[in-house]
């Protein structure tokens, strides 16, 4: 049943974000150089929204922290969120967004999860090199967080309760996702967007 229920909410979730224009490369550039903010707006608002209801859900007991899982913090993690960033700028893709853009009929999305699978391919081959350069060693404590939730095995980097920062972290992203506008003030109506 757990893999009936994944399916049915990753093709949900993939529905929502070619509803959404997550799918669409030109939508992504348009963006990320500030030109249309809807997606960033709509981005911003789920993040918000989800941390509201993680963080909300633990403290009246509904959600079990148990299922929180917190991935070690090392330089190479740092590197590859550089490297994701450009990719996505680059190509107008991140993962999920390609696979569910490739699942729309995107043909130029295949070209992006083939180059995906090679990268993995090459840094599988390379991994012991990593490993033995040190950018894979645990830094700052290995798997801490911001703040310490209660019932969580996770160190906190400040003394604030991690519920209540996650709770004002949320309400910080809802608050700028409603404040941003669709469109920057001044902004020509007529964007000349490449061909789709």
């Amino acid at each position: 049943m757990e893999i009936v229920l994944a399916i049915v909410i990753g093709a949900a979730f993939g529905a929502t974000l070619d509803r959404i224009g997550a799918t669409n490369p030109n939508l992504i550039g348009r963006m990320l150089n500030f030109s249309n903010l809807h997606l960033m707006k709509t981005i911003l608002l789920a993040i918000g929204t989800g941390s509201a209801l993680m963080f909300g859900g633990q403290m009246i007991g509904l959600v079990d922290v148990g299922h929180m899982s917190v991935k070690t913090a090392y330089v190479g993690v740092f590197i590859g969120g550089l490297l994701l960033g450009g990719g996505w700028a680059l190509s107008g893709y991140c993962p999920g967004t390609g696979v569910c853009a490739a699942a729309s009929g995107r043909k130029d999305a295949l070209f992006f999860i083939a180059g995906g699978l090679l990268g993995a391919a090459a840094y599988m081959a390379t991994y012991p090199a990593w490993k033995a350069s040190g950018l894979l060693d645990a830094i700052g404590g290995g798997k801490v967080t911001l703040g310490a939730v209660p019932g969580a095995k996770y160190e906190g980097l400040t003394a604030i309760p991690g519920d209540l920062l996650g709770l004002a972290l949320a309400a910080v992203f809802i608050i700028v996702a409603i404040a941003l506008p669709g469109k920057p003030s001044g902004h020509a109506g007529g964007l000349h967007a490449p061909a789709e």
